[in-house]
């Protein structure tokens, strides 16, 4: 075929797993010489610093579904720019299918990143199903999302491809309160599959005899009713200053240097990115056993895995990290060995070049 011309688009630049992805792979496909885009369709964020000067950028400011104003600047760039392959990331199928109506030489790839994979039986199919007849081929990240995809879509071509773990160099700018060395980092948004009370209730436990430990929130605040129920949860339970919240932060890699244990207390997950990061940064992790993080967590080899929706559990599992500087050593360094030879950049590019080409 000829050259890759290809164009990420994702609804939004907020922190989020598909939107951190969309930006790295439109960077890494950059850094390979491939000509590379990325259009954000409704809403920009902090992630449009992180976008490469080599790549292309169209922002679209959609206002609603059927945004025709929005559709034509689109083609318009497309079509400009000679864009051949369309990677479509987890909600932006909608706008991506109908840019394929208009252009049907274009490759159509949608990326599904749905986090509540464990929870696919509440999943609706319509009109998803139906636009999924134009797709290319369909990238799932995990192997639930996989079955799901060939048992209720209709592209013929559904692949696993794992998520990967890559840190923009950022100045430190995020300084973690309490004592080092005795810190629990949660990288999560406010999101009601994220659990953050689940982890705040084995936190609690914790606290019963480990008064030094703190706990950090990293991710974005939705100032909804769930992220009112963990800011109350902390009040009622007095722990203003042991819990702190920071909000979206981009200077990830500093954070978590400053942090001992890292954490993730979901009901559900695909695979989530900031697991691969708290690999890459070489801390050791306490997750719940959702999706696919069973695939990077072997229990007691690369971290400790305990079951979803738990938090006598997570707490026990967060106390024996807590109790073992040994433990903790040991399994910093097996999960670094295990994202980098699984999980890289390196690899990712390489095959997402290969799906591109076939």
């Amino acid at each position: 075929m000829r050259d890759i011309r290809a164009m990420q688009i994702v609804d939004s630049l907020n922190v989020g797993g598909a939107e951190v992805l969309a930006v790295n792979i439109a960077n890494g496909l950059a850094e390979k010489n491939i000509t590379s885009h990325l259009c954000a369709t409704r809403k920009e964020g902090l992630l449009k610093e992180n976008i490469a000067s080599n790549v292309g950028y169209l922002y679209l400011d959609r206002k609603k579904v059927f945004d025709f104003g929005a559709l034509w600047r689109l083609r318009k760039y497309m079509v400009a720019n000679d864009i051949n392959t369309l990677h479509a990331h987890a909600s932006s199928w909608f706008i991506a299918f109908c840019i394929k109506m208009l252009r049907p030489s274009l490759k159509l790839i949608w990326h599904d990143h749905f986090g509540n994979s464990d929870y696919l039986s509440e999943r609706k199919t319509f009109p998803l199903a139906v636009f999924s007849y134009f797709f290319s081929k369909i990238l799932v990240v995990n192997s639930s999302l996989k079955n799901w995809a060939e048992s209720k879509l209709h592209c013929k071509d559904v692949l696993l491809l794992n998520n990967f773990a890559f840190f923009e160099k950022k100045e430190a700018v995020t300084v973690l309160k309490g004592i080092a060395g005795k810190r629990i980092v949660h990288l999560a948004g406010f999101r009601e599959q994220k659990d953050h009370l689940n982890l705040l209730e084995a936190f609690k436990k914790i606290k019963e005899t480990q008064t030094d430990w703190t706990l950090h929130l990293i991710g974005k605040d939705y100032e909804d009713a769930y992220s009112m129920k963990v800011k109350e949860f902390i009040k009622f339970n007095h722990l203003e200053t042991s819990v702190f919240l920071y909000g979206v932060c981009s200077d990830i890699e500093p954070i978590l240097s400053q942090a001992t244990i890292g954490v993730l207390s979901s009901k559900s997950e695909g695979l989530p990115v900031a697991l691969l990061e708290y690999g890459l940064a070489k801390l050791p992790v306490v997750v719940t056993n959702v999706g696919e993080c069973s695939a990077v967590v072997q229990h007691n080899a690369t971290g400790i895995l305990v079951e979803a929706l738990n938090p006598g559990k997570l707490a026990e599992g967060i106390e024996l990290l807590i109790m073992s500087r040994t433990k903790r050593e040991k399994l910093s360094l097996s999960i670094n060995k295990k994202v980098i030879e699984g999980y890289s950049k390196e690899i990712f590019l390489e095959k997402i070049v290969n799906i591109y080409k076939c």
